[in-house]
């Protein structure tokens, strides 16, 4: 082959490997550690409740008016034994109804406890001021406008009767109705696979990062991070897994929300989340050394390196060495083997680019939304880099618009 054909290739393999050999190879692999060692074991739910531990349960809400009632009544709600789940709330720099609605709402329920400062810092530095005064072995960490079903806490919290587990990650899982089921289409498929490699994952060694909508941590293991870290929820469980504990995944602990009201509003997270990857790339660099960290770097590296870094730049380098190929001479393999490939790519972007119109239109054809939201999330890591390139993503950000509330 030539060399063109070489680096085309390659940079096939890898996005391949990144979006669906990787979790071929982790399917194969959980597989036959189930064959030598067995299923890893799920403790049990029926503890006595004596033997329950105390749990403090932390949501930072920054102007969340329209949903902190509807989320607190969801809290209170949960099934834990009584007296023993604390529900803490920091409203720091709220300038609308939200301290005031959590206040009410902490009359009525002693177990609520409100924090509230004037300043906005950020995320980080709201959890940062309420840790030491939490004196619970295990913190459970959950979003503002997510719905949390019923059994989540007893589902996580059996988990750490291992004392190798420092943390457990819970399911994001989106709700859509029928208006959301286009331009959501994407956002749905993307966290049902993400939710199977993380269940894969888990099984095999480690969950790499949590989502913030619903994750945990023993509060021993709670390390102060940089109060600038754009994807606090990531780097905190990520180093939690870098201390030598596992991340397990719980599926049947779970977190709901509604999809974002449009992809570009799924976009302003996407490059959020994209600029904080390579953020934490940069300071977790260590993970990258599999001498050191073994599976837990393959699994790193895997996930999420790639996704952040090289593969959509291959993807990139893949649409212009392809139509390189069209005219080269002297190739190893047949001119209809490029033509047929380039052609597949032009149609799938084409098929992207026509969501992005229809999107604007307002016109719901599911099929289409699936390739522009894959090409709005590798544009998301190109939009990302240039943010941290140029110091541009702050620690305070404007969250995505939700397209409904999730019904209780």
């Amino acid at each position: 082959m030539t060399p063109l054909e070489v680096l085309f290739w390659g940079c096939l393999a890898l996005v391949f490997y990144t979006y669906l050999g990787y979790g071929i190879l982790l399917a194969l692999l959980v597989r036959l550690r189930r064959l030598a060692f067995g299923r890893r074991p799920v403790p049990a739910e029926d503890a006595p409740d004596d033997d329950w531990p105390e749990v403090s349960l932390v949501v930072a809400a920054y102007n969340e008016a329209d949903w902190i009632g509807q989320k607190l009544t969801n809290h209170v709600e949960l099934d834990y034994p009584a007296g023993k789940l604390h529900h803490v709330v920091i409203t720091d720099g709220s300038d609308d109804a939200t301290p005031d609605i959590a206040r009410a709402m902490a009359t009525d329920h002693p177990e609520i406890e409100v924090f509230h400062q004037p300043e906005r810092r950020g995320k980080i530095a709201a959890v940062q001021r309420v840790m030491p005064q939490l004196k619970t072995p295990i913190v459970v960490f959950t979003d503002a406008n997510t719905l949390l079903n019923r059994e989540c806490i007893k589902r996580i919290v059996r988990h750490y009767r291992d004392p190798k587990v420092g943390a457990v990650a819970g399911e994001k899982r989106v709700h859509m109705s029928d208006k959301d089921a286009a331009h959501a289409a994407g956002e749905g498929i993307y966290w049902k696979y993400e939710s199977l490699l993380k269940h894969l994952d888990s099984e095999l060694y480690s969950v790499v990062g949590a989502a913030g909508e619903l994750f945990s941590i023993r509060t021993e293991c709670y390390r102060h991070i940089p109060r600038d870290t754009v994807i606090e929820d990531f780097v905190l469980t990520l180093g939690i897994a870098q201390d030598g504990y596992r991340v397990v995944y719980e599926p049947e602990a779970y977190a709901v929300e509604g999809p974002s009201a449009s992809v570009p509003e799924e976009l302003k997270r996407k490059i959020r989340i994209a600029a904080g990857g390579l953020q934490a790339i940069a300071r977790l660099g260590g993970l990258l050394n599999p001498f050191k960290h073994g599976v837990l770097s393959f699994q790193y590296t895997s996930h999420r390196v790639l996704r952040w870094t090289l593969t959509p730049l291959a993807l990139l380098i893949l649409l212009i060495a392809n139509a390189f190929l069209l005219f080269a001479t002297g190739t190893g393999l047949p001119a209809w083997v490029y033509q047929g490939l380039f052609a597949g790519q032009a149609l799938f972007y084409a098929a992207a680019g026509l969501g992005w119109i229809l999107e604007r239109r307002h016109i719901k054809v599911k099929a289409l939304f699936v390739p522009y939201y894959f090409f709005v999330m590798n544009y998301a890591v190109y939009a990302g880099a240039l943010r941290i390139l140029r110091g541009k993503q702050a620690v305070t950000w404007e969250k995505a618009q939700r397209s409904a509330q999730v019904p209780g």
